[in-house]
């Protein structure tokens, strides 16, 4: 058991007016199981850069332990070959017949190896950069959003494999996730950072108490602020009345009026106390003026939804669709209807349609542009004059300007980065090409243009991935509360528990 340090840390990136990190220090275990939490474009995946030394910083990061990175950078080249032969390139002096024993623990065949590793699911990828990972002795492992693209099942393995492990800094936003394989949790707050024991689950019911405690402090103080400015605003008038009263005094007219040097006595001691109780204003504030900075107050976000006409969106019976090159069908025999209201949640493994068949919904609907080299049999309709909003889980098209994107989409610039100033985005991205932004701050542009489409169906494919777990919750509630008619796949088992009234199981 060791200790990683960290001190005085200062990192921003270059040509950037913000430092991601400002005078940062904390201490974390070798022998943790550490969830790394915060919005996105906080710094989760560039601390852990710095942890592997790949930006020069500020301050100092000692630790005796030598870090390892999940996932492994994986070329062209390498895709078009076999796990097996391209093992040592990834991790150096890595033995297969211990990624094989990591293999089998992840409950996979050592038969992947293999394969080409362009052929493979994302879920067979990942299991085995995980085994790779977990092959060595003595690395503190460094792991960056393991379950994105996984199907059910593959999560599954990969929690109950992190869970029997230890000695690493999960960086993941699946709750589920992290109740079930970490032991500590280091959030990067939004001026702070904080560690803390205990899985996300304790993690947040301790954070909505001391949430609850400083809004009910700052209630009690901002009280007393205004009781102060009342009493400093009628000593400030008296202070006045009293001031104006020397002028144009004559004592021989007016003998029975106070003396000028009495009055201007009266008045500054009135000044003075108005001036005392400004200072007292001024420190009260000072004290409390973090009370609220760590708060993440989430914002209730808006939808504006479309009434059709007919009560059934969408009918699939006996559906059967296959790629024209492929041995065997995606799916047989598939029946469903998606009436006005409902948010049926498409749940399978992956690569068995789910994603073809949204897209083969859009084709007939007219959004899809492109038909599907694809051979289909049974009923799949829409209703006509059907209009979608779509959140595609690919966001490789995103380029240029937020300005652009809003003029190509038909949207009101100024209402589209309000939603995403709710959604955590900060001001300072408004201003940078979207290539430049992180995954989940992608996912966010995607997201904040459907909830800004009116529209009489929701299609969403994997919405959340790489998205934090504040902007999930804020999805969550303005789905619960607007209950437009959807139909996604979500492999996050929470949302898709508090969202779907049904699911289609592939």
């Amino acid at each position: 058991m060791a200790q990683i340090n960290v001190n005085g840390l200062t990192f921003s990136y270059e040509g950037s007016f913000d430092n991601i990190f400002e005078d940062a220090s904390f201490s974390i275990d070798t022998d943790w199981k550490l969830g790394l939490l915060g919005r996105n474009g906080k710094g989760k995946t560039t601390f852990l850069n710095l942890l592997m030394g790949n930006y020069p910083y500020e301050g100092s990061i000692a630790s005796p332990a030598l870090f390892d990175y999940f996932p492994y950078s994986i070329t062209q080249e390498q895709m078009q070959l076999t796990a097996a032969e391209f093992l040592e390139e990834m991790k150096q002096q890595c033995e297969i017949w211990r990624v094989i024993c990591e293999l089998e623990k992840l409950c996979e065949s050592a038969q992947i190896l293999y394969r080409q590793f362009g052929t493979l699911s994302p879920g067979e990828r990942t299991k085995i950069l995980l085994s790779v990972l977990f092959s060595g002795e003595n690395d503190f492992l460094l792991i960056d959003e393991p379950t994105n693209h996984l199907d059910e099942k593959s999560r599954q393995d990969v929690k109950a494999y992190l869970s029997s492990k230890k000695g690493f800094i999960l960086v993941s936003h699946d709750r589920d996730l992290l109740d079930g394989c970490v032991d500590h949790i280091l959030v990067l707050n939004r001026q702070s950072i904080e560690v803390q024991k205990g899985n996300f689950t304790s993690w947040w019911e301790n954070k909505r108490r001391q949430d609850s405690f400083a809004l009910a402090e700052n209630e009690k103080h901002q009280k007393e602020i205004r009781k102060l400015r009342r009493a400093a605003a009628q000593a400030s008038v008296w202070a006045d009345k009293n001031e104006n009263t020397k002028i144009g005094f004559d004592p021989l007219k007016e003998p029975d009026r106070p003396t000028r040097a009495y009055i201007g006595a009266k008045t500054k001691k009135m000044q003075s106390r108005v001036r005392q109780m400004q200072r007292r204003i001024n420190r009260e504030i000072e004290e409390k003026e973090g009370l609220l900075a760590e708060l993440e107050q989430t914002v209730d976000l808006k939808m504006t939804l479309r009434a059709h006409h007919k009560d059934t969106l969408i009918q699939v019976k006996d559906y059967t669709l296959a790629y024209t090159d492929a041995e065997k069908p995606l799916f047989t025999n598939l029946s469903f209807t998606l009436s006005r209201g409902e948010r049926l949640a498409l749940h399978g493994e992956n690569g068995c349609g789910k994603s073809t068949l949204l897209k083969m919904i859009l084709q007939k609907a007219g959004v899809e542009k492109h038909s599907l080299p694809v051979s289909e049999s049974g009923i799949c309709e829409t209703s006509s004059g059907l209009v979608i909003s779509y959140v595609n889980q690919d966001t490789s098209m995103l380029r240029g300007g937020i300005s652009e994107f809003c003029a190509q989409r038909g949207l009101e610039e100024s209402l589209f980065c309000a939603i995403l100033r709710q959604l955590g985005t900060e001001r300072v991205q408004f201003s940078k090409n979207m290539e430049n932004y992180s995954e989940g701050q992608k996912k966010k542009i995607l997201l904040a243009a459907s909830l800004l489409s009116p529209a009489h169906l929701y299609v969403w494919d994997e919405p959340l991935n790489y998205m934090d777990v504040f902007s999930r919750m804020q999805i969550e509630k303005v789905l619960s509360e607007y209950q437009p008619t959807m139909l996604f796949v979500e492999h996050d088992a929470v949302f898709r528990e508090k969202i779907a009234t049904a699911v289609v199981e592939f």
